[in-house]
């Protein structure tokens, strides 16, 4: 009985000095601590507190306080003093693995206010390194407690290598994956692509290394596996970001029965419209030197040379765009006609605007087809489109 209370007591003394070892440094030292990070300009010891590393240090003290402490407490006992340290020193190997694993996310926080992480994002390689970290760390831990050496440990993994890369196997492809990604610029934070697979429509907000974590434009978020940008299609519209104009790509469909050649009166009254009038001028004496010149019988239309209502019309949308201040005046610009069909004659804008913003973008797209689509009458055109109930019911009636 003498002998459990001679080493209860030391025991307890010994434990309560760690535990006021312990509120010192995490209640006292570790709080001083972030009231002077909280008043400085840097933001690395911003995100070392965000990330808790002062905290997990903190639990060291009290490991100290054992390993060094259990000789005092118990100076004959070299066996209960062996134990001791051992278990000290496999609980601070292990918060010491959590205060590096608490350092390495703070290194990527702090990575990511600079502007060039978005073109180099280094979290998939912080995070092998972890896990390589944690891998080796563990084998210690647990080879100070069963006092073994860790090379016993690794030989033994070795053995177990097939049903590691089993493990892991999602963690490797990911890593091949970021190394890919990253050395090719495939993919940027802040990228907007397109993987309909995985429903991913939207800006890339993170990259890890077996996870990339995209925000739909409905404000959801797709996960999809790091190897899956190197496997599978991804459509990355950066390029359109970077090029300075975002494409306008769409057609109006003119019903071909309205498509005629332009009388005179038809022509006088075309010249009058801004756009298309310098265009109509010139043409005119083209037409009219051409067939003077070829001694053409302008009795019949089908001789010569003529000009059209639908070629007038074109003539006049590429005027109209050419003078639109949102379209881009250095990239592509096309407005041609695309092969007839059941549908009527395809006439498409191809041009980019200069506005990328998705809203603005879209207003612009508005604006300018609803100008087209009510111009279309002003040059005795009409667009095509299938009947729907009222013109049967128009039918009926009439």
């Amino acid at each position: 009985m003498n002998e459990i209370f001679e080493l209860l007591i030391p025991s307890g003394i010994l434990f309560v000095a760690a535990a006021i070892a312990y509120v010192v440094a995490n209640k006292i030292l570790v709080r001083l601590i972030h009231r002077i990070a909280a008043g400085t300009e840097s933001h690395w010891d911003d995100a070392m507190v965000k990330n808790k590393v002062f905290n997990r240090l903190s639990h060291l003290v009290p490991g100290l306080v054992i390993y060094f402490g259990c000789r005092l407490a118990f100076p004959g006992a070299e066996d209960l003093n062996y134990m001791l340290r051992r278990i000290a020193m496999a609980y601070m190997l292990f918060m010491l693995l959590l205060s590096i694993s608490a350092v390495l996310r703070t290194i990527v926080d702090g990575y990511r206010m600079r502007e060039y992480s978005k073109q180099r994002p280094i979290k998939g390689f912080v995070q092998t390194v972890e896990i390589i970290l944690w891998i080796v760390g563990l084998i210690a831990v647990v080879a100070t407690l069963m006092d073994q050496s860790p090379w016993k440990f690794l030989t033994g993994i070795g053995a177990l290598s097939a049903v590691l890369l089993l493990v892991f196997k999602d963690s490797l492809l990911g890593l091949f994956a970021s190394f890919l990604v990253t050395a090719n610029d495939m993919v940027r934070i802040g990228d907007w692509i397109e993987m309909p697979k995985f429903g991913a429509d939207g800006d890339v907000i993170d990259i890890s290394l077996n996870t990339v974590k995209v925000q739909n434009w409905d404000k959801t978020i797709s996960t999809i596996p790091t190897y899956a940008l190197v496997a599978d299609p991804v459509k990355n519209w950066r390029g359109m970001s970077e090029s300075g104009g975002r494409r306008i790509k769409r057609a109006i469909h003119i019903d071909m029965h309205t498509v005629r050649f332009c009388t005179p009166e038809m022509l006088n009254r075309f010249e009058r419209f801004e756009h298309v009038a310098e265009y109509l001028s010139r043409r005119r004496k083209e037409v009219e030197s051409y067939n003077l010149e070829h001694g053409v019988d302008t009795g019949l239309v089908l001789n010569g040379r003529q000009l059209t209502n639908l070629g007038t019309f074109r003539a006049y949308v590429i005027g109209y765009l050419r003078n639109h201040p949102a379209i881009h005046p250095d990239m592509t610009f096309l407005v041609r006609q695309l092969a007839p069909s059941d549908r009527g004659l395809p006439l498409e804008i191809y041009v980019f605007s200069s506005d990328q913003v998705w809203a603005n973008y879209e207003a612009i797209q508005a604006d300018i087809f609803d100008h087209i689509i009510a111009a279309v009458a002003e040059f005795d055109l009409a667009v095509f489109q299938s009947p729907s109930g009222r013109d049967f019911r128009r039918l009926v009636t009439g």
